[in-house]
């Protein structure tokens, strides 16, 4: 039997990307800075954790190794590797420092074109895309129209757009437009349809996702978003791993926002849940149901948007933690012939400036049981994952990117 589970960690960078500076991230290190602030007690609070960063699962497949790789930094050298345990990291090569840029490259197809972006300025939108989006989505107006966090704009707004229905709408560096909505007095599927609105208006400027932000709560105090968030992103220029599997007939099932990003396309079926730990049941699940020559493909987005995003390091710490406490589970489920890779889509250093993404390196860590492990080194280019993913299944190579199958294919 041949599986692959694809875990990423969404935003878990480990620093040194070459082209940092390009992105005004050079230092950026999120796994390092968040390493670096545990040690030193500047991650306490409010009883949420102490001490050092304890991941010691991931380090036993390798993730000290890899940041070395990466950076050079060590926060645990002397910390012993399973024998079948592989480990290394890589470069993005896609434009941008996004979600989709990152997870389309992992899954072999490097993004080459450049999205398009709002500029940081009131108003952020064209006024030709307002008043489109104002007309032909049906609302009274928005409101926004500018670069924001989530909470931070809702906490701005809610209140006039409960009063008036029109619709939060923002931007960040990322290329994106997100919309949020009240779920009880905007209605929840009337903002699913205005986001698919909005979908297809901002599609020749080539944005990225319009995203659905639902919240609950009446006033600025107890206002909350909810997990049924939807994003609507652009489908992939070109086939991906995901195209290739079920093309020929295998399945992939997308634990997480996967399918969001991958526009539905290439996935057999999308299993969703709130919240890192219930994400982690459902991949759980998915990994019981998956046969031979099947892909599970899951993103645990709580590191992103919960923590990196808001830079609360202790709450990535803690987050992390519990991650690595639960995937002692996971690799219970291997199997001869399987193979479970962890990576990342781009950084998030919780410890940076501003609210926005860090281009970083990302981990390449993982098992295959039964098989080598060892050093994969540094990969030049993300989309080595998904050709890794695609030799072990017993797919014809793509055209992006180079497996390492072959360093971890040998009995060991």
């Amino acid at each position: 039997m041949a599986r692959a589970f694809l875990f990423v960690l969404d935003s878990f960078g480990i620093g040194g990307a070459a082209d940092a500076e390009r992105y005004g991230d050079a230092g950026s290190n999120t796994l390092g800075h968040i390493a670096l602030a545990c040690a030193e007690a500047r991650a306490d609070r409010e009883g949420l954790r102490e001490g050092p960063l304890k991941v010691p699962t991931m380090v036993s497949l390798g993730l000290c190794r890899a940041a070395e790789t990466a950076t050079g930094f060590q926060f645990d050298s002397k910390a012993a590797v399973s024998a079948s345990a592989f480990h290394g990291a890589a470069q993005e090569i896609s434009s941008g420092k996004d979600t989709p840029s990152g997870h389309w490259e992992i899954a072999g197809l490097p993004v080459r074109f450049d999205w398009g972006y709002f500029p940081d300025k009131v108003p952020a939108f064209p006024a030709e895309l307002t008043e489109a989006m104002i007309r032909e989505g049906k609302v009274p107006g928005i409101l926004g129209n500018c670069h924001a966090p989530g909470t931070e704009i809702i906490e701005r707004f809610g209140e006039e757009h409960i009063r008036t229905g029109q619709p939060i709408c923002y931007t960040s560096v990322d290329s994106v437009l997100q919309i949020a909505a009240h779920e009880v007095h905007f209605g929840l599927e009337r903002l699913y349809e205005f986001c698919k609105t909005v979908r297809r208006l901002v599609d020749p400027l080539k944005i990225g996702r319009v995203i659905a932000r639902p919240f609950l709560g009446e006033t600025s105090a107890t206002f909350e978003r909810t997990y049924n968030r939807h994003d609507y992103a652009v489908p992939p220029p070109e086939p991906t791993l995901l195209d290739r599997l079920t093309g020929r007939g295998s399945r992939v099932i997308a634990v997480g926002k996967i399918g969001d990003i991958f526009a539905h396309r290439g996935i057999s079926e999308v299993r969703k849940a709130p919240g890192n730990m219930a994400m982690f049941d459902k991949a759980l699940g998915a990994m019981d149901d998956a046969g031979d020559g099947d892909l599970v493909f899951a993103n645990f987005v709580d590191f992103d948007t919960e923590f990196g995003h808001r830079r609360d390091v202790p709450g990535y710490a803690a987050a992390l933690e519990a991650f690595d406490r639960r995937l002692p589970e996971a690799l219970a489920k291997l199997k001869p012939g399987d193979l479970l890779i962890l990576t990342a889509d781009h950084g998030n250093d919780p410890t940076w400036r501003g609210t926005d993404h860090t281009r970083e390196r990302v981990p390449v860590i993982g098992t295959a049981p039964g098989l080598n492990g060892g050093d994969i080194g540094l990969r030049t280019t993300f989309a080595d994952i998904g050709e890794t993913v695609a030799e072990h299944l017993k797919l014809a190579r793509g055209r992006h990117g180079a497996s390492f199958h072959a360093a971890i294919g040998g009995h060991a």
